[in-house]
């Protein structure tokens, strides 16, 4: 059985969620163009590398995945822009496996840490079971969305 699908942490959603080719003459009609999807945190990778211009390691961390995931999915990304650039593909933007909230929850009876998102997260501690779990705030300051 594989591995559950690790949440990636994005800073930024676009309100345009919708780019189409605009044909010589024919711009504002998109009818029967293919569309292709761009997941949420595809662009937020190519937004980090491209944009931000941080090193494959810097993105991983702030995205709080490996690099070699962060590599895949930047991969995944550029191609999809670039077959919708040369096949004239509108580009949709959505989906994908995100969270804007991210935190190191802690236990504050046994101190067990665990780095969890907000949709995940359940107000009892996995060790043992103490309803007392915070966010912690010293280490979750470049995780949390506040």
């Amino acid at each position: 059985m594989p591995r559950p699908v690790k949440w990636r942490r994005v800073e930024n959603i676009p309100e345009n969620k919708y780019f189409a080719p605009c044909p010589k003459g024919k711009c504002g009609c998109s009818e029967g163009i293919e569309e292709i999807q761009l997941k949420i945190e595809e662009l937020e990778a190519m937004r980090l590398k491209d944009i931000e211009e941080l090193t494959q390691e810097e993105c991983s961390v702030r995205m709080q995945i490996s690099r070699q995931t962060f590599q895949n999915i930047i991969d995944e990304a550029r191609k999809k822009v670039v077959t919708a650039l040369m096949e004239n593909r509108a580009i949709t933007i959505g989906g994908g496996h995100y969270t804007k909230n991210v935190c190191n929850f802690k236990c504050i009876s046994c101190g067990n840490e665990t780095i969890t998102t907000y949709e995940d997260h359940r107000p009892v501690c996995h060790h043992c079971g103490s309803n007392k779990v915070v966010c912690n705030q010293k280490q979750c300051i470049t995780h949390c969305e506040r």
